[in-house]
């Protein structure tokens, strides 16, 4: 019988799903404070982000650098709060390879924009980990 990583080492498991969590925390905590370094900081120099685009045509795939996201967060205007909240984590780990699902909504200077999920990838490297890919989906209804 094989028994897995979390059954032997459980306290391990939980604080490198913890360590997970952070790098995503850190990300929308850096968003909120518009701080592009801090933003930067948790994504590997490689990572790809994405967002699932839904409409009349059809559904599509759009892209972004994460070097242009961080722009933008940067040149955010002073007085525009942006607010993602993560309402759950879903975090599976194998090894230096980790894949987190994460419910979120989406505010705007306190009012409600969109709701969704994302999908991130991550990897752990020597400064720790990663996120080397994000997609998401984005809604206005069924929240």
């Amino acid at each position: 019988m094989a028994l897995s990583f979390g059954v032997l080492f459980p306290s391990l498991a939980q604080s490198e799903e913890q360590a997970v969590k952070e790098v995503i925390m850190s990300l929308f905590d850096g968003m909120r404070a518009k701080d592009a370094e801090m933003v930067m900081k948790s994504f590997s120099s490689e990572a790809m982000m994405q967002t699932v685009i839904a409409d009349p045509s059809g559904t599509r795939v759009g892209s972004n650098s994460v070097e242009d996201f961080g722009k933008r967060i940067a040149s955010t205007p002073v007085e525009t709060e942006l607010d993602e909240r993560i309402l759950d984590y879903q975090i599976k780990i194998d090894g230096n390879m980790a894949a987190a699902w994460t419910p979120y909504e989406f505010y705007v200077n306190g009012n409600f924009s969109h709701c969704g999920v994302n999908s991130f990838q991550l990897v752990k490297m020597s400064e720790g980990w990663k996120i080397v890919y994000i997609i998401d989906t984005r809604r206005k209804e069924g929240c």
